[in-house]
């Protein structure tokens, strides 16, 4: 891949709550700030989710844009955020959201990485149990690898 796709400045962690479509919109916003995609990426995510849900599992959603809106997506990044008061995503329970955007198929192997660490619920706990952004990212970094 070319550069690292998640920075310290892409990951966030939230008391809170908040709907679906806000963690989307939360996820679009620092995919655009890391010039990784342009304004149309937001809709290009909400326009995925009414084809089919990103929500994957042990708590975790990973909102992503259309086939056919692959020209919205200037460089490949990820935007970390956990919700620790979660989301209900269409009546799933969420706590990461992770937005990602792809160039070409990079976004398969950032996406292969992130499914191995989710699928072991002691790695989803200590991510849970992570108290600063910092942390977190650390616990994260594979993906620039």
């Amino acid at each position: 891949m070319a550069g690292e796709v998640l920075n310290i400045g892409q990951v966030r962690i939230h008391p809170g709550s908040a709907s679906r479509d806000e963690a989307i919109r939360e996820a679009a916003d620092m995919l655009e700030a890391a010039g990784a995609v342009t304004p149309a990426y937001f809709d290009a995510m909400l326009q995925r989710e009414e084809t089919v849900s990103t929500y994957m599992g042990n708590e975790l959603a990973i909102p992503h844009g259309t086939n056919e809106t692959k020209d919205a997506i200037l460089s490949s990044a990820l935007a970390v955020i956990r919700y620790d008061g979660g989301v209900d995503w269409d009546g799933n329970p969420v706590r990461f959201v992770i937005g990602i955007a792809g160039r070409g198929d990079e976004h398969l192997e950032i996406l292969s990485q992130i499914a191995i660490l989710f699928s072991d619920e002691d790695d989803v706990e200590r991510l849970k149990a992570t108290r600063t952004p910092e942390a977190l990212f650390q616990e994260l970094s594979m993906v620039n690898e």
